[in-house]
């Protein structure tokens, strides 16, 4: 039996869990989904081909392009990280705007969008060996995922986290804008009919709200060396 296994992380926006999988991944040779740059990718999508205007979400128009959407992710040779193209441009830069940012959970929240995106990340990872986060991994996309990570942090520390992201990427923001940001995000990805974002039974929580990277990284690799040991 392959001791490699699928590793699922959920949680809430700027909660630190790409980070965590991605680190994680990188630690066991494992491939790591970013399943919400997929999100992100569709979102930047609409926004070029006027799907989305200033303040308005068309999702009659969205859904009748989604075949017109095309998601891979290439390796970057320097940081060794996955990036998203989309219809062939990296676009991993631009799919971190604030505006794109804005409408990515009304977008996540249509079905048509999700059916074609759940369909895809279940290829990518049908083989193992990949840790995959996002909103409702552990729930529909790999329901039987050898290991379920949830991970949570105080509001206070996630705005933190999102403002010097932004700020680092010489995006103009505020405190006050982070906030009102993801806490509607929360609202939206919590509430959804379509796969809303919820705490599976079997998943185990980790509260980064005081841990480190470092730390966290050592909490959950020591789960994944349980969830292996259990195959054998």
């Amino acid at each position: 039996m392959s001791d490699k296994i699928t590793i699922a992380i959920d949680g809430y926006s700027s909660c630190g869990k790409s980070t965590l999988a991605r680190e994680l991944a990188k630690s066991l040779h494992y491939v790591f989904i970013d399943s919400g740059a997929m999100y992100r990718g569709v979102t930047l999508f609409a926004i070029q081909t006027g799907c989305i205007s200033s303040s308005e979400l068309n999702r009659g128009l969205l859904i009748s392009k989604l075949d017109e959407i095309e998601l891979k992710f290439v390796l970057n040779p320097e940081t060794k990280s996955p990036e998203l193209l989309l219809n062939g441009e990296n676009v991993e830069k631009d799919i971190r705007t604030p505006k794109v940012s804005s409408f990515v959970s009304e977008v996540a929240a249509i079905k048509e969008v999700r059916v074609k995106l759940v369909a895809e990340q279940q290829a990518m990872g049908s083989t193992g060996g990949i840790v995959m986060d996002g909103r409702d991994i552990g729930s529909v996309v790999f329901p039987s995922a050898e290991l379920k990570l949830f991970i949570t942090a105080e509001i206070s520390t996630r705005v933190e986290r999102r403002y010097q992201e932004l700020i680092f990427r010489g995006t103009p923001t505020t405190r006050e804008e982070v906030q009102e940001n993801l806490l509607r995000r929360d609202h939206i990805d919590s509430t959804r009919k379509e796969s809303p974002l919820i705490q599976t039974s079997d998943a185990i929580v980790i509260d980064n709200t005081t841990l480190s990277k470092s730390e966290q990284l050592e909490v959950a690799q020591g789960f994944v060396e349980r969830a292996i040991s259990t195959l054998a």
